[in-house]
């Protein structure tokens, strides 16, 4: 009963006839498949035998391609959220926070220029792990009209962190700032870095973002301090954003503080695009 009871669990999603006729070579091929899973020696519980069989099924569903798959069915580019928005929050979670986001660097000195002198975050404290190769910095704009100051005691300052939102975490693992390409880490944006044959990676991570009181100052401040547009508040099809790279190439997205849609907008941008100009839409997981 357990043994049969394993195999049902193992193939409980059945294949399409289709998909049969097209394993059926591979099928006839089980028993190899089968007899590869080493016996169980002497008196051979029903135990091991149920995890032998389990293992022979699951090898067999690799061979014939048939592993168990969740496919959605297409939604036609509409879903209702409605039931979200009226759900009420877990009691449980009331004082959780969404605190980090990490992200590998190469360089920290860069980096932290970057985020600390370009974005203009703090500095909160920094955790050095030199047992393990590693040391990292979070970065982020502290609420102190509610938190209070950062503390001046080291001890205390990571526990303050723990209560700032939204934090950075920038990760340097100890050796990578001698590496001879200028980024060593994949970004998420069909990126070819780090791949093994040099193409571009299907984008899953697309950006962090912050708010700003104008767009167009932020990103003039921006400009004058050298960082790297993907995309002008003008540029695009979306106007009144924009996009900037960190020194590693992580996006950031640059929002009008307490704004709705359609964002405010000027007739030229710190690229001197034009509000009129600029392009389309471009789908950054599918570009650079």
């Amino acid at each position: 009963m357990m043994l049969g009871a394993a195999m049902r669990s193992v193939g409980a999603q059945q294949p399409t006839p289709f998909a049969v006729q097209r394993a059926l070579p591979q099928v006839r091929a089980a028993p190899r498949i089968i007899r590869s899973v080493p016996a169980p020696r002497g008196a051979a519980s029903l135990v091991t035998a149920t995890a032998a069989a389990a293992l022979a099924a699951r090898r067999l569903q690799k061979a014939t391609g048939q592993a168990t798959r969740r496919c959605a069915a297409n939604l036609g580019g509409k879903f209702d959220v409605s039931s979200y928005y009226a759900a009420k929050p877990d009691a449980a979670t009331k004082d959780w926070v969404m605190q980090q986001t990490m992200f590998r660097v190469k360089d920290p000195k860069r980096s932290l220029d970057f985020y600390t002198k370009v974005l203009g975050m703090s500095l909160i404290t920094v955790g050095d792990f030199p047992q393990w190769g590693f040391t990292v910095y979070f970065v982020g704009y502290p609420p102190e009209k509610d938190l209070g100051p950062v503390p001046e005691d080291d001890a205390e300052k990571f526990a303050y962190c723990m209560r700032v939102p939204g934090c950075i975490e920038l990760t340097w693992n100890h050796g990578s700032e001698v590496e001879d390409a200028d980024r060593v880490y994949n970004t998420g944006n069909s990126d070819s870095t780090g791949s093994s044959d040099g193409e571009a990676v299907k984008g899953g991570f697309g950006h962090i973002g912050i708010t700003v009181p104008d767009v167009y100052e932020a990103c003039q401040r921006f400009k004058d301090m050298g960082a790297e547009f993907t995309k002008s508040p003008n540029s695009g099809g979306m106007k009144g954003l924009a996009f900037v790279k960190d020194p590693d190439g992580y996006l950031i997205e640059v929002l009008p503080l307490g704004k709705g849609f359609p964002f405010p907008t000027k007739e030229v941008d710190c690229n001197g695009v034009a509000l009129e100009a600029g392009g389309g839409y471009v789908d950054k997981s599918k570009s650079s």
